[in-house]
């Protein structure tokens, strides 16, 4: 679809800011309750016009996804004021065989895998204690440089979530 085929303004009708609206959701967790589930996930935004990933801890907060990453790459900076997307999954690969055996890759209940991500936009924190002890034990180093903390706050305006069901 072109621009010029795009509806008129005003014509798209948009949930509330903050506001995810999911059908049929009986039984299942949240999408962010999810990333309780594990404990890293992945960033992913621009930097000097050129688009990166890079890892990130993370900690569930009064409804807003706090990341703790290491500060001497900047991505902390790139982040800040940004639109960012944030997204964690349960795959683990380091179960899966060298066969393929995805289901015995399954780290979820019932045998499923799921993914999420969370786009809205982010900016730099500095967290509480209370806050810091739930990232637990940061990583000795980064690329063999001392990890330096930085800490980043996501508010999530859409969130996507996939499931793969064995």
């Amino acid at each position: 679809m072109s621009f010029d085929e795009l509806p008129a303004t005003g014509t798209i009708r948009r949930a509330p800011t903050g506001t995810i609206e999911r059908a049929g959701r009986t039984g299942r967790a949240e999408p962010i309750e999810l990333l309780r589930r594990v404990p890293y996930g992945r960033l992913a935004t621009s930097m000097r016009a050129l688009p990166f990933l890079t890892v990130a801890r993370h900690i569930v907060c009064d409804g807003r996804i706090l990341l703790r990453m290491h500060s001497g790459f900047g991505h902390h900076e790139a982040c800040d004021g940004s639109v960012v997307a944030y997204g964690a999954d349960n795959y683990n690969a380091n179960n899966a065989d060298n066969a393929g055996d995805y289901a015995d890759a399954v780290s979820g209940v019932g045998g499923d895998l799921w993914s999420v991500q969370f786009t809205g936009p982010a900016e730099i924190v500095h967290p509480c204690p209370e806050q810091e002890r739930l990232f637990g034990t940061a990583p000795v180093s980064v690329d063999g440089r001392p990890f330096a903390p930085a800490y980043l706050r996501i508010d999530p305006h859409f969130v996507t979530e996939h499931t793969l069901n064995f």
